[in-house]
């Protein structure tokens, strides 16, 4: 399933590719999230054309609507969004942590009441299975016990176990839905690493989820409001547990100092709603830092929101018409500015590979981060 290419002399970064039945994935990624089988305002086409080779969608948001008999009939999901590159699907964890007044929590699994309607749902860790399977995904997520921040130790020990638990269960049944091995397999199941702040728990989860074998490893629990040496802290406990040949994915985790620090310790894969969410506040992401569409200093500003930047946003409008098109409301504003951010969180990840296969990715991280802290600086004080 995963392939490493090339490893950085200088830290833990690599290169490799990820294959899976609906093509080949070259990590480090990063996956948009069409949570509910589409990047929000984003067409396919747009995806394709600013590099995307993977996305993940969500498995218990699309249980809940359109449903997967309605999927399953469109020829699962690649078929009902017309999306032929890879699919990686969230099992609904997250949700147990971001929609946690609307759940409960039980050995068996997790009850819900929908947020659309109030319906009640019962989700177990083989119905998850079950759901995705359906979906056609080719990488599937186990339900897991994502716990917030802070969280006392009894309670996060009490999560990371029950996520243990869930994860035996879930590979039985995914081992028994998919009977073949190796390549010759329909998906792939991960595991989650969970243990919230605490490293004797995050230690403890990846040694349990070893004795299991997955195809692959995530780090799930991160980016719940912890502070950024916390989640740096996690990541050093946690990543030596993990097997150096397999694919390793921090979940939910978005913001380019993030992704610089967890590529130069090992991760392969990461997904985050920062891209489409900011653009659709007006921020922007460059590599001469962020910057606030909204602000006045652009009003006469009629230079790209990035010079050498290949999207569409960038070859065809100025930063005084994106700002215009914010003041007015318009919805163009939002896909240009999503469409850009996408482009340009992808063009990161394609540079970092080429920093990493020619052995100067700490090179390249100085100078990223030293133009882009400068560059927000001086936007904030322009505002």
């Amino acid at each position: 399933m995963f392939k490493i290419l090339h490893k950085e002399c200088q830290t833990q970064a690599r290169t490799g590719v990820l294959k899976t039945p609906h093509g080949e994935v070259r990590t480090p990624v990063f996956m948009p999230v069409g949570t509910q089988a589409t990047v929000k305002t984003l067409s396919n086409q747009e995806l394709i054309d600013a590099g995307a080779e993977i996305v993940l969608a969500n498995a218990y948001h699309l249980y809940l609507r359109p449903g997967e008999e309605v999927i399953r009939e469109a020829g699962g999901l690649h078929g009902f969004m017309n999306w032929r590159r890879p699919i990686l699907t969230d099992s609904g964890g997250f949700q147990i942590f971001s929609l946690s007044t609307l759940n409960r929590v039980k050995e068996e699994g997790v009850e819900f009441q929908s947020h659309i309607d109030g319906s009640r749902h019962f989700l177990t860790p083989e119905g998850v299975i079950r759901i995705q399977s359906a979906l056609g995904s080719d990488i599937l997520m186990p339900l897991d016990e994502c716990v917030p921040y802070p969280c006392e130790k009894d309670a996060a020990e009490k999560a990371m176990v029950r996520t243990t638990e869930w994860a035996k269960r879930s590979q039985r049944a995914w081992l028994s839905l998919d009977g073949s091995s190796g390549e010759e397999r329909r998906n792939f199941l991960f595991g989650i690493v969970q243990g919230s702040t605490y490293p004797d728990l995050r230690k403890r989860s990846a040694q349990d989820l070893l004795e299991l074998d997955f195809p692959g490893y995530a780090i799930g629990g991160l980016s719940v409001g912890e502070p950024h040496a916390v989640m740096v802290e996690m990541l050093s406990e946690t990543l030596p547990q993990l097997p150096e040949e397999k694919p390793r994915y921090l979940m939910g985790v978005g913001l380019p100092a993030d992704f610089f620090e967890a590529v130069s310790q090992g991760v392969d894969m990461f997904d985050c709603v920062v891209p489409t969410r900011n653009g659709r506040n007006a921020t922007v992401f460059t590599f001469k830092g962020k910057l606030l569409l909204r602000s006045a200093r652009h009003t006469r500003d009629f230079q790209p929101i990035e010079e050498d930047c290949p999207c569409y946003a960038c070859r065809t409008y100025s930063r005084a018409y994106l700002r215009h098109l914010f003041k007015a409301e318009e919805y163009l504003a939002n896909r240009l500015a999503s469409l850009h951010n996408l482009a340009f969180f992808i063009r990161l990840f394609r540079l970092m590979r080429e920093a990493i296969e020619e052995s100067r990715f700490m090179e390249f991280r100085k100078e990223f981060e030293r133009n882009f802290e400068e560059a927000n600086k001086s936007e904030s004080d322009g505002q």
